[in-house]
């Protein structure tokens, strides 16, 4: 365990430091995370300005799901049923998983990403790039009461971060 005050290397479960005695009974002890909100990345999710999300059906054809992402200039689509978000299917979704399979043979459930970690409306842009970072997403919508209202991308985080910084 490191020493808070002169950084030596003690062996775990010491109460004191060897090296300049300090007190290390409380090192290990979760501390509160440090307060984003009056940050950039305390801002919250609307500041991103992100726009409505491209909604398909499951029963969607996983070929017309890929036309249609590649005419829109899309590379994820949300999977609904009822309204509620059931998936998310994205271009690394069909790259990876439905390459090389006859498309219009498939439904996009078949190739989507069922029940997808997603964001609320009143997280902020430090949650969402949390949920990026540990769960390797560059896709994550936003749900409000199950319903799709958005998706945050890991590139309209970047631009926001860009131009709050100058």
């Amino acid at each position: 365990m490191l020493c808070p005050s002169c950084r030596y290397d003690n062996f775990e479960g010491e109460d004191t430091c060897s090296h300049c005695g300090a007190d290390l009974s409380a090192a290990d002890l979760p501390q509160p995370a440090e307060e984003f909100h009056d940050t950039i990345l305390g801002d919250h999710l609307d500041r991103l300005g992100v726009g409505s999300p491209k909604l398909v059906a499951p029963g969607m054809s996983a070929g017309d799901a890929i036309r249609r992402m590649h005419a829109e200039g899309s590379d994820c689509l949300l999977v609904t049923d009822g309204g509620q978000l059931i998936g998310i299917f994205t271009d690394r979704d069909a790259v990876v998983k439905a390459a090389g399979k006859r498309l219009d043979a498939f439904d996009v459930r078949d190739f989507m990403t069922p029940d997808p970690v997603v964001l609320r409306r009143d997280d902020t842009i430090a949650v969402a790039i949390h949920k990026m970072a540990v769960g390797e997403f560059r896709h994550i919508p936003i749900v409000d009461d199950g319903r799709p209202i958005g998706v945050v991308s890991a590139a309209d985080v970047f631009r926001h971060l860009v131009r709050s910084l100058g």
